[in-house]
């Protein structure tokens, strides 16, 4: 869908007195990453397609093999485009559990035995088959590599604690994808960047959470009720913008995200503070039991 930019010559672009940022606010952005889940993947879902010409008029053993093929192929591609969104969500946490299920893998496998079973009904001999699935099986795996197979960055974390924040994680995600797909129907491209804004603060506390787990009590407010209050209030003005434009609550709208930017921000600057307090009585306390045994550290150059 068309989207409207801003500009000199736009509806909104500048006026007397006024001008448009050419850029989008600081942070809108940040850290995103064109994703991987397109383009081969998506080709895989069209690959199979002709078996379907393939399955009719040749018996009904050859449908149903077809059919079985035809099946094993698009839950393989389906697999495979899970697989790789569940691998950027793991590359983009600093600590993370792996994949509870290797969907990529599965994708190899059923790529296999989908060539396997499409060859065998145009063939009808056992060798061929076998030798297609295993090739295709291994590009597949080569192609797209094989899912993350250990837990990243818990090494001495309490696992139960740890659980927790990835439960409170991945709803607090699930809220901030709800907003983005409320904010479409507004089809204003300047609220869209603000919410993105937005987003990247919220996700800045996200990970200091998910770095120490300990800070989960005292963030739990703002990855719950805040987030669920700003996800009601995004789809109540992508509602009204989508019926009929309203400045007023337009301005509202960015106002309170401004509003919750500027606490997410204080919130995340806050814990990182905790946290290196909390570093710092512990230097301290080991500095000093280290005196008592008689073993004196040089002082640190500033």
């Amino acid at each position: 869908m068309a989207q409207r930019f801003g500009g000199k010559f736009s509806p909104q672009g500048e006026s007397k007195g006024t001008s448009t940022p050419s850029t989008p606010p600081s942070g809108a952005y940040r850290d995103a990453r064109r994703t991987r889940a397109g383009g081969r993947v998506n080709l895989l879902f069209l690959a199979p397609l002709p078996l379907i010409w393939q399955a009719f008029g040749n018996g009904p053993q050859a449908l149903a093999l077809n059919l079985a093929a035809l099946a094993a192929l698009l839950l393989a591609a389906w697999l495979t485009r899970e697989g790789l969104l569940a691998q950027e969500a793991y590359e983009a946490r600093k600590v993370a559990r792996r994949p509870a299920i290797p969907r990529k893998m599965l994708g190899s496998a059923l790529t296999g035995i989908g060539l396997a079973v499409a060859s065998f009904a145009a063939k009808g001999t056992l060798v061929e088959p076998v030798i297609y699935g295993l090739i295709g099986a291994a590009l597949h795996l080569a192609a797209f590599g094989a899912d993350p197979m250990k837990n990243k960055g818990m090494e001495g974390v309490d696992e139960f604690q740890t659980d927790r924040v990835a439960r409170m994680v991945d709803k607090a995600e699930e809220h901030l994808a709800a907003m983005s797909d409320a904010i479409k129907r507004a089809h204003d491209r300047e609220a869209e960047t603000r919410l993105a804004r937005f987003q990247t603060h919220v996700r800045d506390l996200l990970r200091t959470v998910e770095n120490d787990p300990r800070d989960l009590t005292a963030a739990r407010k703002f990855m719950g009720i805040y987030l669920m209050g700003a996800r009601d209030a995004t789809v109540k003005f992508a509602d009204i913008q989508s019926r009929s434009p309203d400045a007023q609550a337009r301005a509202d709208y960015f106002s309170l995200l401004d509003d919750l930017e500027a606490s997410f921000k204080g919130k995340t600057k806050t814990l990182l503070l905790d946290d290196r307090t909390d570093l710092t009585v512990e230097i301290d306390v080991l500095r000093d039991r280290l005196k008592r045994e008689g073993i004196h550290l040089a002082a640190p150059e500033q």
